[in-house]
């Protein structure tokens, strides 16, 4: 059984980032224990020896606690920077041309080079682009075959390799580089659940990332450019989870219009059953402090009341000095929101329209009935995890129990609003519906989700084995 600090029913997940701060057994036990339902390996980052290291790490605290526990691998896409400059850096001041060209000679204060040639085909009088991380902003004057002639916007110091955005071009490159597919090849061989894909513009992107995953592993879109904003319905379809990347979205859109994109992410990916998380800087400054600010509090906390699966600490765990903590205190935040009546009003009145067929009936009628019932818990039985997510879609009050033949099913809708999910294995399988119930509500009461005398509401379907096949809603009494 899983221990005591998890045991309390959250409902909204914690995304957990590992790296040189949280490597070692005893630390990445410490944060799953405080309430780490997802651990994030950062690709962008350290060697594939790192993270198979953290990987088993991983499995043997699963193993520990009984309890499973996702492991989502974030590729490192496209990364645009410029070339280098003769003294390392250079001051680019506000109304002074500035050249960006493919002659690698180091750069000064008039020129630098952008080994992007796309880039250069791409943009157009007026264009802009964005340097490292939105703190410099040049206006595209003049485009030959090899040269962008810019005015700079917004001045600055302007140093080797920062980063490259272009917020209003869609760049014909892939969401995918050679580095990535490699990266991608080696997380599926470990047994990852998720792939985190970075800087998609097009629904293309998340087709070649699903189509070279092949069923071994859920694709998590991260969402960034506004490029895929313009796309956000195909996109969100087409991926199995999401994430609200506000990093990059916040340097390619202005300040204002993030939280705007963030709630309709949000509201997209529940009304598609899509699990949604939101990350970047949501407890930031917990990397040097002990405590977190009260906007940033107010941040995660925003988030719950907005319908999110999951909220996602970064470098707060992964080369921060307080990962434990801050983990603790995401947990607390969650928790607070979560006791609120007001936050169970908004999950009960934000219901999306139920899908228009048998599946989605069954999952709008079992959140009703398990209301009525005061049931203690739901059962789902899912072969791959669709009919938990479908079920998380409608926000019940009580616990959904994610009973899943596999473990690898298992450990996917760790990510998954309020589900609490089980591999109930593969060596006793149910065949009828009263063997359904009777396992069911074993289950429930063993483990702790009910007491004798509480209902539980038991979905599945027939015939048993059958991926998508959800058709069978049953009450039945813990006795």
């Amino acid at each position: 059984m899983p221990e005591t600090p998890y045991r309390a029913m959250r409902r909204t997940k914690i995304v957990s980032t590992l790296g040189p701060a949280t490597s070692d057994h005893a630390t990445i036990r410490a944060l799953a224990v405080a309430g780490v339902d997802v651990f994030r390996l950062n690709f962008s980052h350290g060697t594939h020896e790192d993270h198979a290291a953290r990987h088993g790490v991983i499995r043997d605290v699963e193993a520990e606690l009984g309890r499973p526990i996702g492991i989502l691998a974030d590729v490192q896409g496209p990364k645009l920077r410029v070339g280098n400059f003769v003294n390392g850096r250079t001051q680019l001041t506000a109304g002074a041309h500035f050249r960006l060209d493919l002659d690698p000679t180091p750069g000064n204060e008039a020129r630098v080079c952008l080994p992007h040639p796309e880039i250069l085909a791409a943009a157009a009088q007026g264009s802009t682009l964005l340097l490292d991380d939105g703190r410099l902003a040049l206006r595209v004057c003049e485009r030959g075959d090899d040269f962008l002639l810019t005015e700079v916007v917004l001045g600055g110091v302007l140093s080797d390799h920062k980063g490259v955005n272009v917020p209003d071009v869609v760049l014909p490159i892939p969401a995918l580089t050679d580095k990535d597919r490699a990266d991608m090849a080696f997380a599926l061989d470990l047994g990852i659940e998720y792939v985190g894909l970075s800087f998609v513009q097009r629904p293309e992107d998340v087709r070649e990332a699903r189509q070279l995953a092949d069923g071994r592993a859920w694709i998590m879109t991260k969402l960034e450019k506004p490029q895929a904003m313009d796309n956000l319905e195909e996109i969100v379809a087409l991926s199995d989870a999401v994430m609200v990347a506000r990093g990059d979205l916040g340097v390619e859109l202005p300040p204002e219009r993030v939280p705007l994109a963030q709630k309709r992410i949000i509201r997209v990916a529940r009304r598609l059953g899509r699990p949604v998380v939101v990350a970047t800087q949501m407890l930031e400054s917990m990397i040097h402090a002990p405590t977190p600010t009260r906007a940033e509090a107010s941040d995660v906390a925003t988030a719950v009341f907005d319908g999110a699966d999951a909220v996602m600490l970064s470098a707060e765990t992964a080369v921060g000095s307080y990962p434990r903590e801050a983990v603790a205190i995401m947990d607390r935040i969650v928790r607070g929101v979560e006791e609120d009546e007001g936050w169970r009003r908004q999950m009960e009145t934000s219901a999306p329209e139920p899908d228009h067929d048998v599946a989605g009936a069954i999952a709008a009628a079992t959140r009703q009935v398990a209301s009525t019932v005061g049931a203690s818990a739901i059962a789902a039985f899912t072969l791959a995890g669709r009919t938990a997510l479908r079920i998380a879609r409608e926000r019940p009050s009580c616990t959904i129990l994610g009973l899943t033949p596999t473990d690898d099913a298992a450990r996917r809708l760790a990510v998954a609003w309020g589900v609490q999910a089980i591999s109930v294995g593969q060596e006793t399988p149910v065949h009828t519906i009263e063997s359904v119930v009777d396992q069911a509500l074993s289950i429930a009461h063993m483990d702790g989700y009910g007491a004798v005398g509480d209902a539980v509401v038991i979905v599945a379907g027939l015939p048993f084995g059958v991926a998508g096949s959800t058709n069978t809603l049953r009450v039945a009494i813990i006795t």
